[in-house]
């Protein structure tokens, strides 16, 4: 017995708590090596260290314990690299998982954090650096129709066709004369997703701001246009509407914030309306 230590004893040399070797002892993945049968005193030896090293290494791994227990008397080379191989390949998808979720974090910080200090009163004329969407399918309106019947229709479709609905969503334009003929009805619609093959090309904005729900965006599509007149600026390419508050940030549709631009062809960089 003197070379043999107490369950406290060996807790502190191994760094496992108490509790922790009894429950492990109780399932049958680390039992001690000797055991008083008067009093049931568990005794620990630094031989066992070892043994305790499979359990804990696969422990820290996320090995269930049942399968650390069946493969204790089992365990071979063959056997750990497959279980391995197979701890692998779910870590590369919580990975993946984790990856995914900071995309949607930071997307939609960026927006948020921009409509809080955003003038909203102000046409402008900024600069945007060039940003990945994915642009969906083109949209087909029956009589009626306005912004969300389209988007709501495409949302059933979305997992099949593997877009991921988190990332903010906003309305997409082929051109001015579009977006001012129909301001409630984008051609498409589009996802502010980093993983898309679309991209929205860096350069300067004609940029203006609305409240309200999905579509309603009030006299935005004139006053745009005229500042675009007043200022000699030639627009070209899509429209783009971004939500930067939505559901997401408010529970009051009237609060919706979102954010229009389109690119000019000459440089108007800096001035506002």
């Amino acid at each position: 017995m003197k070379d043999l230590m107490s369950i406290h004893e060996f807790s502190l040399l191994v760094g496992v708590d108490v509790s922790t070797l009894h429950y492990w002892d109780e399932i049958g993945v680390f039992t001690p090596i000797e055991r008083n049968a008067e009093n049931n005193y568990r005794y620990y030896s630094t031989a066992q260290v070892p043994a305790l090293n499979f359990v804990t290494t696969l422990s820290e791994l996320d090995v269930p314990l049942k399968t650390i227990a069946e493969l204790r008397q089992e365990r071979s080379p063959e056997n750990i690299l497959k279980l391995l191989e197979k701890k692998e390949r779910e870590l590369d998808m919580q990975l993946r998982a984790i990856r995914l979720r900071s995309s949607i974090i930071h997307t939609r910080q960026e927006l948020i954090r921009y409509g809080l200090v955003a003038d909203e009163n102000r046409i402008s004329v900024l600069h945007r650096d060039e940003k990945a969407i994915i642009l969906w399918s083109r949209n087909v309106y029956r009589d009626g129709d306005t912004f969300i019947d389209p988007l709501a229709a495409f949302i059933k479709r979305a997992a099949e066709m593997r877009i991921n609905l988190s990332f903010p969503v906003g309305g997409y334009w082929d051109d001015m004369r579009s977006f001012m003929r129909e301001p409630s009805r984008p051609d498409c619609f589009f996802s502010i997703d980093p993983t898309g093959g679309h991209m929205r090309k860096a350069g300067d904005y004609i940029i203006g701001f609305a409240r309200g729900y999905y579509g309603e965006i009030g006299d935005l599509p004139g006053r745009m246009a005229a500042y675009a007149e007043e200022n000699a600026l030639a627009v070209s390419g899509p429209v783009y509407t971004m939500y930067l508050h939505e559901e997401i940030c408010t529970s009051d549709r009237t609060r919706y914030l979102s954010q229009t631009c389109v690119a000019v062809s000459d440089s108007g960089r800096g001035t506002t309306s």
